[in-house]
């Protein structure tokens, strides 16, 4: 029997320190980053994204930041391809992968696979964009709620894109259900993931946290996030692009377009940030194989990282 490849995956609410953990773990072990963020992946978005600096990418080598424009779409079945590439390519080089990220339907897509989707229902598309227009993106994330309340719960109200394919995905695992049977689990191909696995969640107390979101929202506007929307306009992108309907992002442009006052703003980013660190602790929570560390306890970024580097010590992931 072939023994399966070590993975270290390092998740958590946005905000909480996975990617500085990682470079302080990544002094003491052999090891490289796979991003998982939904948002790195987007060229030209690097602070609202909270993207590895270039310092900390040179600590630590990063794999899947700037893979697409913001007007391209990246899905989690594309992500799986290109993380088990960059998985191998690592292993390949004698050093241990990590994939460091939040968003929790691409780790779980990685680790537990995908069942084909059903393919895009153009007059379906058509119907639920009208809807949108006529009553807007949270009339879609209602109509969602009620098929796959999951899904809701992970998607933001106002993520357009997702949000519609979710709805497609949700109707066709309806119908193929049948008549007054509930629709079959999600997609998820396999239960136990084809790696020697350690899932580390990386936590804080949530007042604290949500002070943390706070400051890093006001620091990023501080540090030249409006002139990155401002270059992102300029260059051809709008809001309604996938990239770029992102939490900040879209509260930014509005400021830049004269919707909205740079306070409200702010404040808006904020309290969608919360609400997404949130969701995301409500997605990992399930998680049985995830292992709970809390940054404070252990004693900052520091301390996260020796307790994680005990775990690979114990756990055998370094050959």
């Amino acid at each position: 029997m072939v023994a399966h490849p070590p993975l270290l995956v390092i998740v958590g609410p946005t905000g909480v320190g996975k990617t500085a953990v990682a470079v302080r773990l990544a002094a003491a072990v052999s090891m490289e980053a796979v991003n998982a963020d939904s948002r790195q992946v987007y060229r030209g978005m690097d602070i609202g994204s909270g993207k590895p600096t270039a310092a900390q990418r040179a600590a630590l080598r990063h794999h899947l930041l700037d893979v697409v424009d913001p007007d391209q779409r990246y899905h989690v079945a594309r992500f799986r391809d290109e993380a088990l590439r960059a998985l191998g390519e690592i292993r390949g080089r004698g050093k241990l992968p990590a994939v460091v990220g939040g968003t929790g339907l691409y780790v779980r897509g990685l680790l537990k696979g995908l069942h084909p989707a059903p393919a895009a229902e153009p007059a379906l598309r058509r119907a639920l964009e009208a809807l949108a227009e006529a009553r807007g993106v949270t009339a879609l994330h209602e109509r969602l709620r009620a098929l796959d309340p999951a899904a809701a719960d992970r998607l933001h109200p106002h993520d357009r894109v997702r949000i519609v394919r979710a709805l497609e995905i949700a109707g066709a695992r309806q119908r193929a259900a049948g008549p007054g049977e509930p629709p079959p689990p999600g997609g998820w191909a396999r239960a136990t993931p084809p790696f020697r696995l350690l899932m580390v969640g990386l936590t804080r107390p949530r007042p604290g946290l949500n002070r943390h979101l706070a400051d890093r929202v006001r620091d990023m506007v501080a540090r030249g996030m409006m002139e990155e929307v401002r270059g992102l306009l300029g260059a051809g992108y709008d809001e309604s692009q996938p990239g770029m309907n992102g939490i900040g992002y879209r509260q930014l442009c509005a400021v830049l377009r004269g919707r909205m006052r740079l306070e409200e703003a702010i404040r808006l980013t904020i309290l969608d940030t919360t609400r997404y660190a949130k969701r995301q602790m409500t997605w990992f929570a399930r998680d049985p194989e995830v292992e709970w560390i809390d940054v404070e306890a252990a004693g900052g970024m520091e301390g996260a990282a020796e307790e994680i580097r005990k775990r690979i010590e114990r756990g055998g992931l370094m050959e």
